[in-house]
């Protein structure tokens, strides 16, 4: 029975920009290196798993289409007696997917009952070869994300041709001072070709290109194997000696008669090479005496794949996983997935896909092809998950988090909290962000008239402080400098601090130099901020940066923290004492906690971080950030945030100051959030809260479930005070009794290079006590040295008792 399906109208072969998920399943990791393979959609191109779950089935039938290509992918045998190429740095040896594998496909129709559709029928030919040539999902997402790095130069942006000409065919075919017929770069300038440098990954050159760049003074230059239809291309400056963008580039080369809409790309770009030499850096899992670590394979003890510089997302995710809230919340595993149109774009989805990944322990297995260690080549590790769909969608239209750059495992951690928090929770299925939220009470007293004011914040996590005191070093080391000559540097090392010590630093009374409006005292205030309530899940982010040559400088200061449990009952709050006499609520204490009609920066604190040489809308910022009082923590926002994208951009913070609450209450900002799902009521608190601002109210009301809302169209905005003490999340109960759960550490001297790892406390097989476990990328390995590591931990979680 022949298929009639193979000349639908709907069936096209993929776009240049059309993502091809071939290689795993979008609801689960099952792959084509299965037994039964995968099926992608000839018509949406989604991978479906065809196994026990047969997810494939649940996309025809929801999506009515019938037509699939399934592809299977079998490991070739590898000859283990010769010993494998040590790799290097510059020179990585070239190894396609056809050398490692075995690859075999056939189309199959789920409506007409075919389970081997000729290929050679119909459009299939076509769109078959396209979707087998297609970067993958995962592929393209890292190459789009690298290609966002680079920008445009003065040479491509002011580029001068020569005069036009069509240059013929056969002389694009291969360089002009040699026969090479591959590295082919264009001058864009006189339209020579010559090829380029050798390269990484095996691919030849004679770098006539740079010598014809040299002796013409000609700087740009394009890659003619890497152009596509949608008109991207390598585009190399030798002038900067940088990769470049052309936003000309198809009427560049239409100048020289290439037509760059008839050109297929036969060549990996750069930015594909690069991706394929980072993903080989590989990080020993050995002790310091050359010892192999045990690894550990089965439920909870599954590694994710290193994406390129994605550590710090692989470490958070095995901290988030192993708690309970997020194991309850989104591992599933007898639950149908969401009925998502596309499975892959679907926050839900990509959250129970990496439950049941990290989870259920059917991918945790050991591959003795995968990362063998020289110390003990007999034991192998895991293959490990590829979480490059939950990746694309953390990162999207995220300015730092949608690269390929290393980034800070904490800021990370506080986005993915606040996507988690804003998606759906449908009963019984509850938010497992609120077992991070707490409430601080910070207290403020008059010096003068020692009257009181109390402010309650909720919050998500804490930053603590470090203090850095230096040991001092009589040794001398000898270290040689760029040139070759030996020079003197002093070796730091920095006394060891107790997790104690920064907490009291914390929590401690500080000067805060303000004028009393309600006594007039210029004496300044007292300020202090302690627990109001305690949450499940305390999320402390250790600040060990100093500025070294105005640049934040990560420092390697001890923090000793022991597995015991810790009291945090030292620092609860007691609230309003008897006898403390509040300040009137018109008071104005210059926005330092206080209820002023006006927000006013602090005078001091701004001046000192002008002193610093921050601009002042910066320093405006960073102050209505981290609450108008402290110039360390002014400053210690703004290292974490200089490279926001509207870190200069001006902004008003008192938008409601010249209406009042009036135009607070701006009628279509209340219509705009009620579009979004909130009620007139929750608007309106939103929008009191945040003085008018849409995008702190949303944030708000996301991270405010309970709120009761404003029912007052035109008067008070703040709700009872009995509802909002039975809102506040956490819990004030004592004792508030604490233990290090797990830990995410990082090497490294800034938080945007170095390497990324989590340790966990899990009860191990045949074991009576919790153990450490290391989760470095794909690998999972019982813990050594865990006391070391901890002194140097940047992110802890841990857990009330």
């Amino acid at each position: 029975m022949a298929c009639t399906h193979v000349n639908a109208p709907e069936l096209r072969a993929p776009g240049p920009t059309q993502s091809v998920y071939r290689e795993d399943c979008t609801q689960c990791f099952d792959s084509i290196d299965d037994p039964t393979g995968l099926d992608v959609c000839l018509y949406c191109f989604n991978g479906g798993c065809t196994a026990d779950r047969n997810h494939s089935v649940l996309h025809v039938t929801s999506r009515n289409h019938p037509l699939v290509l399934n592809v299977k992918r079998t490991r070739k045998k590898v000859n283990r007696e010769e010993p494998p190429q040590k790799m290097t740095k510059l020179a990585v040896a070239a190894e396609t997917e056809s050398d490692r594998y075995d690859t075999t496909t056939k189309v199959r129709c789920y409506e007409c009952g075919v389970d081997d559709v000729d290929k050679s029928s119909g459009k299939l030919p076509g769109i078959v070869d396209a979707v087998l040539k297609a970067n993958t999902f995962a592929t393209q997402q890292e190459v789009k994300a690298w290609e966002q790095e680079l920008t445009g130069c003065e040479h491509t942006l002011c580029l001068e041709q020569d005069a036009a000409r069509q240059i013929e065919s056969q002389k694009l075919g291969h360089c002009s001072q040699c026969e090479l017929n591959e590295n082919l770069w264009l001058c864009l300038t006189c339209g020579n070709l010559g090829c380029g440098r050798q390269q990484f990954g095996g691919v030849g050159g004679n770098s006539h290109g740079v010598g014809h760049t040299q002796s013409s003074g000609h700087p740009v230059a394009v890659k003619l194997g890497s152009l596509t239809a949608d008109g991207t291309a390598d585009v190399y400056c030798y002038a900067c000696d940088e990769e470049r963008v052309d936003p000309e580039l198809p009427n560049h080369l239409a100048h020289w008669g290439i037509n760059i809409k008839d050109r297929v790309k036969t060549e990996k770009s750069l930015t594909e090479m690069q991706v394929e030499q980072n993903l080989r850096w590989d990080f020993a899992m050995v002790t310091e005496d050359g010892k192999e670590l045990q690894p550990l394979f089965g439920s909870e003890f599954t590694g994710l794949k290193n994406l390129g510089n994605s550590c710090y997302l692989n470490s958070t995710l095995q901290a988030l996983f192993a708690m309970p809230e997020f194991k309850n919340r989104y591992y599933l595993p007898n639950q149908a997935p969401p009925s998502a149109p596309l499975p892959a774009e679907d926050l839900e989805t990509q959250l129970r896909k990496i439950a049941d990944g990290i989870i259920s322990g059917r991918y945790s297995k050991p591959d003795s092809d995968v990362s063998v260690s020289e110390y003990s080549p007999e034991v192998p590790h895991q293959r490990g998950l590829a979480p490059a769909m939950l990746k694309h969608l953390i990162g999207r239209g995220h300015a730092e988090f949608s690269t390929m750059r290393q980034q800070d495992a904490f800021e990370l951690l506080l986005h993915l909290l606040k996507l988690v928090s804003r998606s759906q929770h449908v009963a019984p299925h509850k938010d497992p962000v609120d077992a991070f939220r707490f409430a601080m009470e910070q207290r403020l007293q008059c010096i003068g008239c020692k009257r009181v004011r109390y402010r309650t914040d909720e919050q998500e996590n804490m930053s603590i402080p470090v203090p850095i005191r230096r040991i001092p070093k009589d040794s001398q080391m000898d270290v040689t400098d760029g040139n070759g000559k030996e020079k003197e540097q002093e070796k730091e090392d920095f006394e060891p601090v107790t997790l104690k010590e920064c907490l009291d630093i914390f929590t401690a009374e500080e000067m805060v130099e303000l004028t009393c409006s309600a006594c007039g005292s210029k004496d300044g205030f007292i300020k202090r901020s302690m627990f109001k309530t305690f949450p499940a899940v305390l999320a402390v982010n250790a600040r060990r940066f100093e500025l070294v040559n105005w640049v934040p400088t990560k420092q390697d200061v001890p923090v000793i923290v022991n597995d015991e449990p810790f009291s945090f009952d030292a620092y609860k709050s007691n609230g309003l004492a008897e006898g403390e006499e509040l300040l009137p609520e018109d008071a104005d204490t210059g926005g330092a906690g206080g209820s002023s009609s006006k927000w006013i920066p602090n005078e001091a604190a701004l001046s000192m971080l002008e002193a610093m040489g921050f601009p002042r809308v910066r320093c405006e910022k960073a102050l209505h950030a981290t609450g108008n009082e402290d110039a360390e923590a002014a400053s210690n926002w703004l290292f974490a945030h200089m490279e926001d994208p509207d870190i200069d951009d001006p902004i008003d913070f008192n938008p409601g100051s010249g209406g009042g609450v009036a135009s607070v209450m701006d009628p279509e900002k209340i219509e705009n959030l009620g579009a979004m799902g909130f009620n007139a009521p929750q608007a309106r608190q939103a929008l009191k809260e945040t003085g008018g601002d849409m995008e702190r109210a949303v944030d708000w009301l996301f991270s405010h479930p309970d709120a009761p809302g404003d029912f007052d169209e035109g008067g008070s905005s703040e709700a009872p005070a009995e509802i909002t003490e039975k809102t506040l999340p956490g819990s004030d109960k004592l004792p508030a009794d604490f233990q290090l759960q797990s830990i995410v550490c990082h090497k490294g001297s800034s938080i945007h290079a170095g390497h990324y790892v989590a340790f966990v406390r899990k009860q191990l097989p045949n074991e009576q006590t919790a153990s450490w476990v290391l989760f470095n990328d794909e690998k999972v390995a019982k813990a050594a040295d865990i006391e070391e590591m901890k002194k140097f931990a940047y992110v802890y979680f841990f857990r009330r008792l």
